[in-house]
């Protein structure tokens, strides 16, 4: 078995089109930005606690920057497109070489924002380990180059840099965050408009507005937040008062909500069925055929999200707008074998809520199709390692397409290709690793688009995933509530502009 090393779930060219709004830490629903005094402290419910001590360079990058503790140099706006955050330009100087000029900014800890800086946090992010799934493939390295200017080096041409460094897993930190062995501690450390001061394990956290903000001072004054994995606790929280905010509300709660208090998102995030292509039933093509071929996805968009989601059409969904339209059939499928009694191993995780769902009418169908399946339910960190390990036959993965990087050939390359790091169908074909290779050498926006579909036509052909639904992701908000940030990426949650 191929061993791969494990960037975490995190839970995305230069041009990508999805929804109107920014969204950088400043931007946001109703945002008008703020520089005012006071303000109330925010009450959030999250689904996730801290899994790995607050490291960015894992399952809780996306916790730290949807808190708006993080930034990197650059940021995702609404496009998909890499915006400035501490770099407020940048250039490229040749093949291999990107010139990042940052802006004026201050660290938490009263630091200031040098080219050495961000070039230090870069650099142990490269010897990370496990490695980020941003620099998945990629050698960098990183250089002060002058008082404000970072001169930053791949070993082989990398067009789409500064998005890759939009990547949460890619904050930037103090030389105070490194000081522990062994880890990085974001507490008071980072540079955006939230300064964590206390966390209490994996029950809740408290943050308190930094003034010294480079994109000015934040409405509310602080945060509260707490780590509610039982969903139903979470939209029971918001409606009697308890929270402002609650993230990743169940489809199951959502009538129980006031209609004035639900967020409906289309987000980049697909839920698939995974089938491992390199041991146990699976590794054989007529199987997943005759597995991809049992399922009727409309009943998970209809049925198990009760609308609130979109029949799995690829890899990318509907928020991916320019996707559809450059859509390619399968290409290289097998024809369907006969299941005749065969067993599989099929897991889930229980963090969102709808999975557990999704696993059991994906059971039922393919055990209506002849086989026969032994369903494993776990929270999330307690299956990651076997999953990667291939030791289930199939699984049900609510996978964000372009949070890791912005980059639709990331994911593919990540998830899909023989030596990807977050390759959890163990799917190692040769045609599609030529696929992605291919779409990773061009920098044109259009081509690149177009080598990323024709990937995924591969990728689909091997019948080694079965998209089965692209998500709406509902946030419930308080009535009083303005300026969250809802975020197709699911990168960003609470912003300069967010106010009770």
């Amino acid at each position: 078995m191929r061993s791969h090393p494990r960037p975490r779930l995190l839970a995305p060219l230069l041009l990508f089109p999805l929804i109107a709004g920014c969204f950088a830490s400043g931007g946001g629903e109703d945002a008008k930005g703020g520089d005012g005094d006071g303000g109330s402290r925010l009450r959030v419910g999250l689904a996730f606690p801290p899994a790995e001590n607050l490291s960015p360079y894992g399952a809780d990058a996306t916790l730290l920057s949807r808190l708006g503790v993080t930034e990197g140099l650059t940021a995702l706006d609404a496009n998909g497109s890499a915006a400035p955050a501490l770099a407020e330009s940048w250039r490229r100087d040749g093949d291999k070489a990107w010139e990042f000029t940052l802006r004026d900014a201050t660290f938490q800890d009263g630091t200031d924002v040098t080219p050495a800086a961000v070039a230090d946090s870069l650099t142990r992010a490269t010897a990370a380990e496990p490695t980020p799934a941003a620099l998945a493939g990629v050698t960098l390295t990183a250089k002060a180059d002058g008082d404000r200017v970072l001169r930053v080096t791949t070993a082989a041409p990398d067009p789409v840099l500064p998005l890759r460094l939009s990547s949460p897993s890619l904050a930037v930190f103090s030389q105070k965050a490194y000081e522990k062995s062994g880890r990085v501690d974001p507490v008071g450390t980072a540079t955006g408009p939230f300064e964590i001061t206390e966390v209490n394990g994996a029950t809740s956290a408290s943050l308190d507005r930094f003034d010294d903000y480079w994109g000015g001072r934040a409405q509310a004054s602080g945060i509260d937040a707490r780590f509610i994995a039982d969903g139903t606790a979470r939209a029971n929280a918001l409606r009697t008062g308890e929270l402002d905010i609650a993230e990743a509300v169940p489809v199951a709660q959502a009538a129980s909500l006031d209609k004035k208090s639900r967020r409906d998102t289309a987000t980049t995030r697909t839920t698939s069925l995974l089938l491992n292509s390199s041991s146990g039933p699976f590794k054989n093509a007529g199987l997943r055929a005759a597995a991809r071929g049992a399922l009727d996805t409309s009943v998970f968009a209809e049925d198990v999200y009760e609308g609130y989601a979109d029949a799995g059409a690829g890899v990318y969904g509907p928020a991916v707008t320019w996707a559809e339209g450059k859509r390619l059939k399968p290409v290289g499928r097998t024809a369907a074998g006969k299941a005749n009694g065969v067993t599989v191993s099929l897991a889930t995780y229980d963090n969102r809520p709808e999975l557990p769902e999704v696993a059991q009418v994906v059971k039922q169908q393919l055990e209506k199709a002849g086989f026969r399946v032994k369903l494993t339910v776990r929270e999330y960190s307690r299956l990651e390692g076997d999953a990667l390990d291939g030791k289930f036959d199939a699984f049900v993965l609510a996978r964000n397409t372009l949070v890791d990087t912005g980059d639709p050939v990331a994911v593919l390359a990540s998830d899909y290709a023989c030596d990807g790091g977050y390759n959890i169908a163990q799917l190692c074909d040769k045609d599609v690793d030529a696929a992605v290779k291919r779409a990773e050498g061009i920098a044109d926006t259009a081509g690149r688009q177009d080598a990323a579909m024709a990937a995924e036509a591969r990728i689909l052909g091997t019948d080694a995933v079965v998209p089965l639904v692209h998500q709406r992701i509902i946030t419930g908000v308080g009535a009083s509530v303005q300026g969250v940030v809802l975020d197709p990426y699911e990168r960003t949650l609470v912003g300069t502009g967010t106010r009770r």
